[in-house]
């Protein structure tokens, strides 16, 4: 058979015009002949669009369970932020904590405990959501009709021009926080640009090496007699090669296509757990106390900002990037898996409860066999004067993670954390979901805009709170005596109205951000 030389074709996909923040299924007709609105609306929790009867076709709808996730997971950020402002108690689960090689001796109060390790699921929830968006964001630009496709230089150009936005806001933000103190603040926003740059052209790398490999591996493959392949995973009506006067049978291409996207889908699994673990092996003591640190990055704050937390005078980055690229890797894996066929409802909530057992197996390994932890040896609370294993110790010690850099625990348990959430809101019915847990919609559609307001607005509602209700605390830094709010009924009331009033600010912004094209910078927010 004489070999093709033009390149893969994908098939025409919808064009959903959704943002890196927006999920949509692919709902194109053609990937199914049996699949019709009704059926896509129904996949991964969605709810259906009212069908036309002219031309152009509906679009297809947009999918609920990682916008009410991304929704949950701002309502606790602002559980956490809420302590900070309000001075309520020491941001970490242990006094001092959290921190690599960080020896700790006591553990803050049981509601403070509960609180930071449920908010523990927040920046991986993002990251993974982010990586998860570009693989969306990717197929509904570089699927449009060829008039306006996207090419891979508008490709590269969005992603560093948003990441570049998030650094910008990052910075200001930092500036007007401090007084201008200090020139460099990384709360999230900055791991969060760069992660989301890096995924972006992961991806734009992945798509083409797809490819290369789908046609070299016809090259070698043997060819098969009789159609033996069942539905492919790959996306679609499967690409056709088209060569000069011959062409390659379906099954082959079908075959070869598979193929490589397993190979590199294993390939992504790898390079996530290779980006956690490196957290591991940087670590100036291995993640265990009373060792003499080693310095594994050279001394230069140009290099640490990207591996490892910074808090110094000037510069103070508390999420290196590369830290917390696994998340955002894994985020890419799963959104090829989730558009690679017309997976059920049932079939995805059974993949995130799947996952979720996995990743839960995993932190348990790490707290067994003292693996992947950088607080060994860390412990020394009352419960550990005894000897024995610190982390079953207690409850609260087999719980305790290390944040700054994320270890692998934590990274296994806030992962197992979010699939769960995934498959437990991509199992409500859609209708039910979509009127239920609205506010979490809201929230989630409009999630940068949350976060810039949402901080704005503590550090207003802050002062009266304090004013009124406040007394005399323990700064959770400086640990020196000042004003703040730590009775329980006080802080939930400031959470609870914070989210009130962000609300309707969210709901306009999502109209107004509607009222936009699929392309403006607003979307971006």
């Amino acid at each position: 058979m004489k070999q093709p030389t033009s390149p893969i074709t994908l098939p025409p996909q919808p064009d959903p015009a959704v943002q890196e923040t927006s999920f949509e299924p692919d709902a194109s007709p053609m990937l199914s002949p049996h699949r019709n609105d009704e059926e896509s609306a129904r996949n991964y929790g969605s709810v259906p669009r009212a069908s036309p009867t002219s031309t152009p076709p509906p679009a297809p709808a947009r999918a609920l369970a990682p916008d009410l996730l991304r929704g949950l997971l701002m309502a606790f950020m602002a559980l956490d932020h809420t302590s900070l402002m309000l001075r309520s108690w020491p941001h970490a689960t242990a006094i001092d904590g959290e921190n690599d090689s960080a020896p700790v001796h006591e553990w803050n109060r049981p509601a403070a405990y509960v609180i930071r390790t449920l908010t523990h699921l927040c920046a991986p929830g993002f990251t993974f959501l982010l990586g998860m968006g570009v693989v969306y964001f990717g197929r509904s630009r570089t699927s449009r009709p060829p008039d306006k496709r996207w090419t891979t230089g508008q490709l590269a150009w969005h992603f560093f021009v948003r990441a570049l936005v998030l650094t910008a806001i990052s910075t200001i933000m930092g500036l007007a926080v401090s007084g201008g103190k200090v020139w460099f603040l990384n709360m999230v926003l900055f791991s969060l640009a760069v992660d989301y740059l890096l995924a972006g052209l992961t991806w734009m790398a992945v798509a083409k090496t797809e490819r290369l490999l789908a046609f070299a591996l016809l090259k070698v493959l043997p060819l098969r007699k009789k159609d033996d392949v069942t539905e492919p995973l790959l996306p679609g009506p499967q690409p056709r090669l088209h060569g000069e006067e011959e062409m390659a049978p379906d099954v082959e291409i079908i075959r070869a296509a598979d193929i490589s996207w397993h190979i590199h889908n294993v390939f992504l699994a790898i390079g996530a757990a290779v980006m956690i673990w490196w957290n591991i092996w940087l670590s100036p003591t291995g993640g265990r106390c009373g060792v003499d640190p080693t310095p594994r990055l050279p001394g230069s704050d140009c290099i640490k900002i990207w591996f490892y937390p910074i808090m110094d005078e000037r510069v103070k980055s508390g999420f290196p990037p590369l830290a917390w690229m696994s998340f955002a890797v894994l985020g890419l894996l799963y959104g090829r898996i989730i558009l690679a066929r017309a997976w059920s409802p049932k079939a995805i909530t059974l993949g995130n409860a799947l996952a979720s057992l996995g990743f839960t197996l995993v932190f348990v390994f790490t707290r067994i066999f003292h693996v992947g932890n950088l607080s060994e040896g860390c412990l020394s609370m009352a419960e550990h004067q005894q000897g024995g294993d610190q982390y079953l110790a207690s409850v609260k010690s087999f719980f305790y993670l290390t944040k700054y850099p994320p270890d692998v625990a934590f990274w296994a348990f806030t992962m197992a954390g979010n699939h769960l959430l995934l498959a437990l809101f991509g199992a409500l019915p859609p209708l039910f979901a979509s009127k239920a847990f609205h506010v979490l919609l809201v929230y989630g559609t409009s999630a940068l805009f949350f976060y810039i307001v949402h901080l704005l607005m503590l550090g207003a509602l802050s002062l009266p709170v304090i004013a009124l209700i406040g007394r005399e605390v323990s700064d959770p830094f400086t640990k020196q005596p000042v004003r703040g709010v730590d009775q329980l009924w006080g802080f939930f009331f400031s959470w609870g109205l914070l989210l009130a009033i962000l609300y309707p600010l969210c709901r306009w912004y999502g109209g107004f951000k509607k009222a936009k094209g699929p392309d403006s910078i607003w979307r971006f927010f």
